[in-house]
């Protein structure tokens, strides 16, 4: 996982190796011929490839990267936190409110080591990263902002300042920062289109379906580059090419699966069917691999028979079905349709490595079937 450290920087980057050193085990490693403190000795410039491969191990959101240029070492800071796009245009915007910060803050603030505990710089970057345009931050002054007040009032109008010290073209400046802050304003970035186009869809409407909407309006937008802030939510055309997304399995089976285990008692099994609406319950062992099912018809089958009576003594593997017809994600869609005409099941398994990833029931298909009837007499209507 990506990690911000502990603490200040106070004194070298050398505070850096021995952290990467202490708290972070070697995964990767190679013969090295060369002997740092030799080369350093004899008036070299060590390439410390040790150091350099183990530190590309090591995920940290400011990056310190040692490299060797016409024989000058060079140092620089990745600053992996940058988002990628939306757009190009976006992409850039970001880059130059980034770059024009770094340029102005130092000369502004000075030593932030003086001006803000670094717990609260930490606390300040995962609550962004969890709330985007939305957060409220603790900023050098002690008091609490918005993200939007602290970026228009203060951020914003130092980062153009940076950007004109650096001599950059005016028209460039109000392009880039300008999409910046009318994004600010409308408080709105591809995680916020994201979720907020998901909001707006159809409930009742598959995962994959949702998703393949949203990647084509974002390809859509990114095409004609129009910045994130005037992106259109995205939304599910009901003329759309939908059929697409039921040529197999995989594509429509239901994923959020709740499972029993063979001991469990059965009331648990019929339970779960009540609560989640569904007629059919996997039954998996100790290493989560598909044993049986539990279907409704096995339940009404125990009560015919007078076996209810001895019920609170049953556990599910005294009910549950263990020949069980299984198929895999990438089985056509009409090939598991037959499968269960054929046999006369309600549902099938869908499994990937012996584990248990899926299930199709009929009630998947009448879904589908819905759709298409409504579309083809909504066409004959028109």
């Amino acid at each position: 996982s990506m990690t911000c450290g502990g603490r200040w920087v106070d004194g070298s980057i050398v505070e850096i190796f021995h952290e990467d050193v202490a708290r972070f085990r070697i995964i990767l490693t190679r013969e090295i011929e060369e002997n740092s403190l030799e080369t350093y000795r004899r008036g070299g410039t060590p390439e410390l490839k040790a150091w350099r491969m183990h530190n590309g191990t090591v995920w940290r959101w400011n990056r310190p990267c040692y490299g060797i240029l016409d024989g000058r070492p060079s140092l620089r800071i990745e600053a992996r936190y940058l988002p990628a796009g939306p757009t190009v245009l976006d992409e850039v915007a970001n880059a130059a409110f980034f770059l024009g910060l770094m340029n102005a803050l130092p000369k502004e603030y000075g030593d932030v080591r003086k001006r803000m505990q670094f717990d609260e710089a930490k606390t300040n970057f995962f609550t962004v990263a969890r709330y985007g345009l939305r957060s409220q931050m603790t900023w050098l002054d002690g008091r609490s902002h918005s993200a939007p007040q602290l970026i228009l009032g203060e951020l914003l109008p130092l980062a153009r300042q940076g950007l004109e010290a650096a001599e950059i073209e005016r028209g460039d400046i109000e392009r880039y920062l300008g999409t910046l802050e009318n994004r600010v304003r409308y408080e709105t970035n591809g995680a916020r289109w994201t979720l907020d186009s998901l909001a707006k869809m159809d409930p009742a409407a598959k995962s994959n379906v949702r998703m393949r909407t949203l990647v084509a309006a974002m390809i859509k937008n990114q095409e004609a580059n129009i910045p994130v802030h005037e992106w259109p939510l995205a939304s599910i055309e009901r003329k759309s090419d939908w059929i697409d997304n039921f040529r197999t399995v995989e594509q429509f089976m239901s994923r959020d699966l709740f499972t029993v285990r063979p001991g469990d008692v059965i009331d648990l099994a019929a339970s779960l069917m009540e609560w989640r609406h569904v007629r059919h319950v996997p039954v998996e062992d100790d290493h989560g691999h598909l044993v049986g099912i539990v279907s409704h018809r096995d339940l009404i089958a125990m009560l015919a028979t007078n076996r209810a009576k001895a019920a609170d003594d049953m556990v599910v593997s005294d009910v549950m079905k263990r020949d069980l017809l299984t198929i895999s994600p990438e089985t056509p869609t009409l090939d598991a349709l037959y499968l269960m005409r054929e046999r006369g099941i309600g549902c099938l398994p869908v499994c990937k490595n012996g584990k248990l990833v899926g299930m199709i029931t009929a009630h998947d298909f009448l879904t589908v079937s819905t759709r298409l009837l409504e579309e083809r007499l909504t066409d004959d209507q028109g």
